[in-house]
Order: structure tokens, then sequence, then C-alpha cells
């Protein structure tokens, strides 16, 4: 029995090389999924025809089952934001056919195959929530025939079996429902050996789940702002004329300092992200509620990135995460939407000292350098 190649020409899309201005919700870090979907393969009829003519009989009528349900199991380790290692277990399930051939006689052929492979991933992010991902890789399987004749027709070998390594290759889209939690569905192409002689491919449509380890949580960070400096009250003098006690100088009255809090920005957001993630939330509530009991006048936040990307580009993300903070604290915080102003200010106002991060290119190193760069001021002036 043989397993032909299937007509059509799945491509394979190795995205993960081009430049997006998008990044991928995930850095570095371990992760494993599950799929299962229909697996599907073309059995050669005329060549099975061609071997029993050959062998004495006159006629032959094949009925095929060349569909099943097949699945996978895999684990990776992602390298950066646009390639990932993988590796896992495949069950493509079992495909057959039925010949009837004339003189009276049938025969019977089905195939197992199952085994493990190994994959290079390369992934292009589309928005936030979704990106498009191709994969090329070897399969090492293992494919079990057995072969079954009745009435003129004479098996010779009933049982062969042969485990080969050859190539396989895919592509899919991806769905971020979270930082841990992600939806897949993709096709993949595996390049079997039939254990008979000849090679095949076995297609695997498949739809599933994957889950990320290492979510990162939210840093609080605040820093009070030192008082600007009050003008002394002037002095009143009566005039010399007039004999009255000069009046008591005025007490003035000074508002509490000026507030700034500084919040890191991975504490709010994914890397190269403007979506508050649940933690960042729960540092934005407690923030709101310490704002209890304050009569606030003015509340302006401001977004900061590090040098990473292009000028005008980080200064949409710094301005969409101030607007995100602004809204947050709008609601469900509670604070009136007119007392808050939100703005960009990309990379022009850096923490860290010139020189003090090295490179250009966006390494993990050089994040984890220009860590506190990425951040969001919150300055609030008010009363109590």
């Amino acid at each position: 029995m043989k397993l032909a190649r299937a007509r059509g020409t799945l491509g394979l899309i190795v995205f993960g090389a081009l430049a997006s201005p998008f990044a991928l919700a995930q850095d570095a870090g371990w992760y494993l999924g599950i799929n299962g979907g229909q697996s599907r393969a073309s059995i050669d009829d005329a060549r099975i025809a061609k071997g029993l003519i050959g062998g004495g009989f006159s006629a032959a009528t094949i009925s095929d089952d060349d569909r099943y349900t097949g699945y996978k199991i895999f684990g990776g380790y992602q390298l950066n934001r646009n390639f990932a290692l993988e590796a896992g277990y495949f069950d493509l399930g079992k495909f057959g056919f039925t010949a009837n051939t004339v003189p009276l006689g049938s025969l019977t052929g089905t195939i197992k195959i199952k085994g493990v492979n190994l994959d290079l991933v390369g992934m292009l992010p589309l928005s936030e929530k979704f990106s498009l991902f191709g994969r090329v890789g070897v399969n090492n399987a293992e494919a079990k025939d057995t072969f079954r004749g009745t009435g003129l027709v004479r098996v010779l070998n009933p049982n062969p079996s042969k485990r080969d390594t050859n190539v396989k290759y895919g592509a899919g889209l991806q769905y971020a429902f979270n930082d841990s939690l992600g939806l897949r569905a993709e096709v993949e192409r595996y390049r079997i050996n039939d254990a008979v002689g000849n090679k095949g491919d076995i297609d695997l449509v498949s739809l599933g789940l994957v889950y990320r380890f290492g979510a990162r949580k939210p840093v609080y960070i605040a820093r009070a702002v030192e008082p600007a400096p009050v003008a002394p009250l002037p002095r009143v003098i009566a005039p010399e004329p007039v004999v009255v006690p000069p009046p008591a100088p005025p007490v003035a009255v000074r508002p509490p300092p000026p507030m700034k809090v500084t919040f890191s920005a991975d504490a709010l957001f994914d890397f190269d992200k403007s979506t508050i993630k649940p933690a960042g939330k729960q540092a934005l509530d407690k923030f709101a509620a310490d704002l209890k009991g304050v009569r606030i006048d003015v509340i302006t936040v401001t977004g900061h990135t590090d040098r990473i990307g292009s000028r005008a580009y980080n200064q949409a993300l710094s301005t969409r995460r101030a607007e995100a903070v602004k809204s947050y604290l709008v609601q469900p915080g509670g604070i009136a939407a007119g007392a808050i102003t939100a703005r960009g200010a990309d990379e022009s106002q850096p923490v860290t000292k010139p020189g003090e991060c090295k490179g250009e290119k966006a390494s993990k190193s050089l994040i984890a350098c220009l860590q506190p760069d990425r951040r969001v001021e919150v300055e609030v002036t008010g009363t109590k």
C-alpha cells in the first residue's frame, strides 16, 4: 500500500524573520499544548490495482478509508518574540483500503502512523491578539501495516513495519486569550515511509490550546515630589498719622505637596503592548483608593518608552499607554474624566544614563537594561 502525495501544495510561510511594529505577548519561556483534528492520506489505488493485475487477477474494485482523527501533544521554548523550538508526539490515526478481485477474492490493507517531531517555529504578530506562524522540521514516524487476503489472494508479508525520519512543515493562526492561554488553528503535512517501499504525505488539520508558563506581576513604585517654594507674604505697615495697631498678617493656607507616582510599564503592560494586565489593574485600584478623601485639581498621566524602535512608533505607544491608564482611573477607578489629562513622551526623558545600556538591536539584555525607561508617571495636584 502506498500513501501517495496529496494533490495541491501546502505553502510553508516562515514569518518570524520579518520586521513588525506589533509585539507578540510572549517573551522567552516554556509552553505546552495539545491539538486535535482530521488527518487525511491519499491512497494510490492505481498502484494497488496494477499490482493485483500483475499477480494474475483480471480486475479489481477498490474502496478507501483515507480519513481519520489525529492529534498531537507538544512542548516548546520561546526563544524570543519571533522564534521558538517545538517538540512533540503525534498520532495521525489509521488508514486503509479493500480491493475486491476477479477471480473471486479480496485484499485488505491498513496502516497506523505515530511518532515524534522537532520543529522550528517562526511567528509574525498581526495585532495584540492575533499572530501568524509557520513551521518546518523533521518527524520520526513508525508505520505499522496489516494485510489480509481472502479467496485466491495470498499475502506473503502480512505485518510489515518501518520507522523512518522525514520532513514536515505547516502554517497556522494563533489567538491569545490572555498572557498565558492561546488558541491555535493549523495545517501540517507529514512525509511518511509506508513500510512497503513508498513515501507519501499525510495532512493534519487541527485546533488546539497552548499554555505559557511564568507570567510577570507588576511592581508598584511611588515617589513623593518636593513642594515648590512658597513666596513670603507681604508685611502690612500702618500709615504714620494713624495710630491704629497694624492688622495681623494673614495666615497662609498651603495645599499638600503634589504627588507623583511612577508605575513600571513592565508592571502594567506586556513588552510593546498597551493593554493593562490583570495584576496591573490591581496596582491602579490601590492607587485610586489612596486618592479617596483628596480634592483633586489636576491629574497628569505621562507615558514613557525606551529607545528601542522608531521615534514615531514610541510616541504612539507611549500615548496609548497613558490613555489606557487614564481610562482605567476614570472607569472603574471613579475619578472624574475632566480632572485627568494623558500624553505620551516617547523616549525623550530616559531614566538610564547615556551609554549605560549598550547596543541597538532588541536583545534580551538590552530590553532588561532599559527597563527603568519604560514607565507611566501619574502626577496629582489637589487639596485634602
